[in-house]
């Protein structure tokens, strides 16, 4: 078993940081407060490959592995974890089904121009039905030459700014079958409804789409009819180990800003470090933070080989994001009254974490689905 990285996936690791830290990081602050959105960040990923890490030649990608996509997520989300948001969410989400269940020509038509970072990727699972996707109410029905689709879909990422979505509707209600569309933002009967303004990844665009008598070409019918459960269970398989690298590069960025400020905070002739209190908390930090990192390198490493990685994937989200959630708000107590304030950016950290343990299938869907491994339901 071999731990160490190779040369390729080292240079993604700097590659992705160098970019982070000049162009991601800067704006990071203002970008949250005004929960702004960048495209220039976007397309500038798009110029350097990132947008199609994963994704072959011949259809506009860098031809990396997955372990290297988990990679760039993290560095990203190091900086500013809505940008690893934004990204994963391109990826995974609508990247993935499009790479795994589209035909040639939709690969050509709609992944190759979201791997060259032309068009933004999006994906709408989630309505009124939460996390029960089997129970959705948004449906499709076949007229003539296109579905017509109809229903409402909730907290979708990239929302708004995506070109193109990934929709999941039912396609016969009596067998509760479900199916994959593809759908462009200006297809007639789509429209963006409410924005949601969230207590953390404030500049990860988020928000409900709305379909009346969305007409969308046969063609867009992505895999065959009554697959959507499948792709959508696939897809989330995939985002989950995103998710979880998202999750270490927040808690990475906040173990760095707190152990610098304990290194230059004085209190009672010495820096804070010095206390053991401090720097015990500290060293419990790093060790969560190493082992979520190995969980989510591993269902990443498992994809790439072509291996089951399900269970690994969910482990690696679960134990990632609790570990996000537990390393930033130690990070606040050490920063004390300032880690509660805007002037550091750990607070930050602490409120985009939290997310981690909720979004595209909470934490307790994970130990669900872990369970579900455990017993062979």
């Amino acid at each position: 078993m071999n731990f160490v990285l190779t040369e390729e996936q080292e240079m993604m690791r700097q590659m992705v940081r160098d970019f982070a830290e000049k162009e991601v990081k800067p704006g990071a602050a203002e970008r949250d407060e005004q929960a702004q959105f960048s495209r220039e960040i976007f397309d500038k990923m798009g110029e350097l490959g990132f947008t199609g890490i994963p994704w072959p030649e011949e259809y506009g990608g860098a031809e990396c592995d997955f372990l290297s996509y988990a990679i760039a997520v993290e560095e990203l989300s190091r900086a500013d974890a809505a940008v690893g948001a934004t990204l994963l969410a391109h990826i995974s989400l609508a990247g993935w089904p499009l790479y795994k269940y589209g035909s040639e020509e939709q690969k050509k038509s709609f992944l190759e121009p979201m791997a060259l970072g032309e068009k933004l990727g999006a994906f709408a699972l989630t309505d009124v039905s939460g996390s029960d996707a089997a129970a959705m109410e948004t449906t499709a029905v076949l007229d003539g030459d296109s579905y017509v689709i109809n229903g409402v879909k909730s907290f979708v990422t990239n929302a708004g700014e995506a070109e193109i979505y990934i929709v999941f509707a039912v396609t016969d209600p009596e067998k509760k079958a479900i199916s994959a569309f593809i759908v462009e933002k200006d297809s007639p009967g789509f429209a963006v409804g409410k924005k949601e303004y969230k207590m953390g990844l404030r500049a990860a665009p988020m928000a409900e789409l709305i379909f009346e008598n969305c007409r969308v070409p046969r063609e867009n019918l992505l895999g065959r009819e009554g697959e959507g459960l499948k792709i959508a269970t696939g897809a989330l398989d995939g985002v989950h180990y995103a998710i979880a690298a998202q999750a270490v590069g927040i808690a990475q960025g906040a173990l760095e800003e707190a152990a610098a400020y304990a290194q230059t905070r004085v209190q009672f002739n010495r820096p804070i470090a010095r206390f053991q209190a401090i720097a015990f908390m500290l060293a419990d930090m790093a060790t969560k933070i190493e082992a979520a990192r190995l969980l989510a390198y591993q269902a990443a490493f498992l994809e790439s080989q072509g291996l089951p990685y399900g269970k690994a994937s969910a482990m690696a989200r679960l134990f990632a994001s609790e570990a996000a959630m537990a390393v930033t708000i130690d990070a606040v107590q050490i920063f004390g009254g300032y880690g509660y304030t805007k002037d550091y950016p750990v607070e930050r950290f602490m409120r985009d974490a939290k997310l981690t343990q909720i979004y595209e299938g909470s934490n307790e869907v994970q130990r669900l689905v872990i369970s579900r491994y455990l017993l062979n339901d």
